[in-house]
């Protein structure tokens, strides 16, 4: 049993870190800052709009279906590894990407980047959790990935903005250049490498279903999103869970199964996971319509709208490390409660986000909201590794990732389907029989308000602002009862589950990798 002084982490684990969170940033990063860039490449690159879909999701849709085969992969050769290939090949990536001639060539370099992406992930997050042993060191630096994590979604528009405002659109790609540079230079110094000392076959036709399914489920969650119940993405749907389900059924009869369900027995990682995934729902679709209401009903400029949103990430960046600190002290569960409940009390607030409201009433539901959601988030997160024995904290840390992906666009697809549903019912009886579209989505009615005088323009318009305000008020309303409900559910299954538990730490050292095979240390 290692004493308390060799357990806790030194300035070669606390700068290894801040390599880490550097490579997590940018792999935010590069989900958002290539929206800015679509007009510009569009003129330049002429892509039809299928391939147009493709350039801005496929890296999204690989990031989330690659996820679980790249952290199981960790778990058997080597999570040191297979970050720094997932960094070599990041930043390959991104300069192809960055200069493009084509649009399949586009496609193709956002395909490495999500695969890349997937290979960062999971193995920098298990790093960490095996690179600070001591409970509360672990804690803080889970937090402060958690925090860099955020960040990097929240300063992407702002850095695609700052590129474009000097460069050319394939600028916005190299940015990751000189991090994933650092991390291949650093990384072996700074990070040691750990795999499990027996490690498992990896099965190939279960990583296949995993990628699979999880491709299948974003897919159709993301475009029923954009198009409503239709039946492309309902198929999808539909054979994405088919596919999960025959690969819980192969891994139950493996021997030696890609993912270990019995994680899913142990009740803090179960719980953590299933309110992890109802936060990002919320957190993540609530972001999405405040970035519409803000730019659409407000009337922001896209850039304005992005620096407003920098009170919510500061908020949540604040209240996560005020969370960790007190981790300590105060058992998770209350803490998850009280984050859910201050959640809540945001989300009361931006029931009254009308049309007329403006910026205080949505920016301070906004604060509220994820000054609750962060810690939540953030110690979930940290609850899903630890639980974890470290052996298969790839694996975990991989099923917390992939639950926010799907949560995400869970969220985004579910609160924007009942925002324009409502926004449908309000408007189905003022628009003209000749703008039908009108009455489907609010970008849709400002543009036929350009078609109409100046009189009925405007009345067009301020009809759907109103309508799209409703549809967030009611979507609002309808969290705070969850999330309260929640809050409670979380304190009564959480509080008999031990602070800082992290099983069997003493099972797993760090690997000598002067030889692949030397036995870990004891």
């Amino acid at each position: 049993m290692r004493s308390d002084a060799t357990a806790r982490a030194g300035w070669r684990q606390w700068a290894g870190l801040a390599v880490l969170v550097l490579s997590a940033m940018l792999v935010m990063i590069d989900m958002s800052v290539l929206h800015l860039a679509v007009p510009r490449l569009s003129a330049d690159l002429d892509p039809s709009a299928s391939q147009l879909l493709w350039i801005t999701d496929i890296y999204g849709f690989l990031i989330a279906g690659a996820l679980i085969p790249m952290g199981a992969l960790g778990d058997r050769v080597g999570r040191r590894r297979v970050l720094l290939i997932g960094a070599a090949m990041f930043g390959a990536a991104s300069v192809l990407a960055a200069y493009a001639p084509t649009a399949e060539t586009l496609i193709a370099a956002r395909a490495l980047l999500g695969l890349a992406g997937a290979a960062l992930g999971p193995s920098t997050l298990s790093l960490i959790s095996v690179m600070f042993h001591d409970p509360r060191q672990r804690t803080t630096a889970i937090t402060i990935w958690m925090a860099g994590f955020m960040a990097g979604g929240a300063v992407g528009p702002l850095v695609g903005g700052v590129m474009l405002e000097y460069f050319w659109w394939g600028s916005v790609f190299l940015a990751a250049v000189p991090v994933m540079v650092l991390l291949v230079a650093l990384g072996p110094v700074l990070l040691p490498e750990y795999r499990d000392p027996q490690p498992a076959r990896l099965d190939l036709p279960s990583a296949v279903m995993s990628l699979m399914a999880a491709l299948a489920v974003v897919y159709g969650i993301k475009e029923m999103a954009k198009d409503g119940f239709a039946w492309v993405p309902t198929a999808a749907i539909v054979l994405g869970l088919a596919v999960g389900v025959l690969f819980v059924r192969r891994q139950r009869r493996l021997t030696q199964p890609l993912l270990d369900l019995s994680l899913f027995s142990n009740r803090s990682f179960t719980v953590s996971l299933s309110t992890l995934t109802i936060t990002v729902i919320f957190m993540l679709g609530t972001q999405f319509l405040m970035a519409q209401y803000m730019q659409m009903v407000l009337g922001l400029s896209p850039l304005t709208a992005g620096l407003w949103g920098l009170p919510l990430v500061i908020a949540g960046t604040v209240a996560i490390f005020v969370a960790s600190a007190l981790a300590g002290k105060i058992h998770r569960a209350h803490i998850f409660g009280a984050g859910l409940v201050i959640a809540a009390a945001g989300f009361a607030v931006l029931t009254q986000a009308d049309a007329s409201a403006g910026l205080p009433v949505v920016v301070t539901g906004s604060v509220l909201l994820f000054a609750g959601l962060m810690p939540v988030s953030g110690l979930g997160i940290d609850m899903i590794v630890s639980a974890a024995p470290p052996r298969q904290a790839g694996s975990a840390a991989a099923v917390g990732e992939t639950t926010q992906e799907l949560g995400g666009a869970l969220g985004i697809a579910l609160i924007g389907s009942l925002v324009n549903a409502v926004y449908h019912s309000r408007m189905t009886t003022v628009v003209p029989d000749h703008l039908p579209a009108a009455a489907d989505t609010l970008p849709a009615a400002l543009a036929a308000a350009q078609l109409l005088p100046e009189h009925l323009g405007n009345e067009l318009v301020t009809h759907a602002r109103n309508a799209f305000a409703d549809g967030l008020q009611l979507s609002a309303a309808i969290a705070i009862p969850v999330l309260l409900g929640l809050a409670c559910l979380t304190v009564l299954l959480l509080r008999h589950v031990g602070r800082d538990a992290h099983p069997q730490d003493d099972e797993y050292q760090p690997m000598e990798t002067s030889s692949p095979q030397a036995p870990p240390a004891r």
